[in-house]
């Protein structure tokens, strides 16, 4: 018998806690191995051994950043307040999303300048103050 298990899964691409529970429960009541569990849920064996090791789910990843260097952009977001991400992406070497990204992890925010002297608007870019 196999277990409808996609009522349980959230869309984040990763098992539901109760789900993982629920397997552990059913695995220690019918006293079955990780290979029978592993057949009759079809999940693979690797991830019960983790989730018998930690079965909370990961919410945040720390990894480092690989693709931009944050002091480059940094200074980069101070030399070029007024510039557009894909000029950054030219300067810089890497992609929109990889800049959108990069923006998040350091809370950098848009401000709009309505007194601009053409008379349309321009966005420029700001780091958040240290208190």
């Amino acid at each position: 018998m196999r277990y409808n298990i996609c009522y349980l899964v959230i869309s984040s691409m990763t098992y539901a806690l109760a789900l993982r529970r629920k397997i552990f429960k059913i695995k220690s009541d019918r006293h079955l191995t990780f290979l029978e569990i592993s057949q009759l849920f079809t999940i693979s064996m690797a991830t019960l051994f983790r989730w018998s090791k930690k079965i909370e789910p990961n919410t945040t990843r720390n990894k480092p950043t690989t693709k931009i260097n944050m002091d480059a952009l940094k200074k980069d977001i101070s030399t070029f307040s007024d510039a557009y991400q894909f000029e950054r992406t030219e300067r810089l070497g890497v992609s929109t999303g990889c800049i959108f990204h990069a923006f998040e992890c350091l809370n950098v925010s848009y401000k709009k300048n309505f007194e601009s002297s053409q008379g349309v608007r321009r966005q420029t870019t700001s780091l958040p103050k240290a208190h």
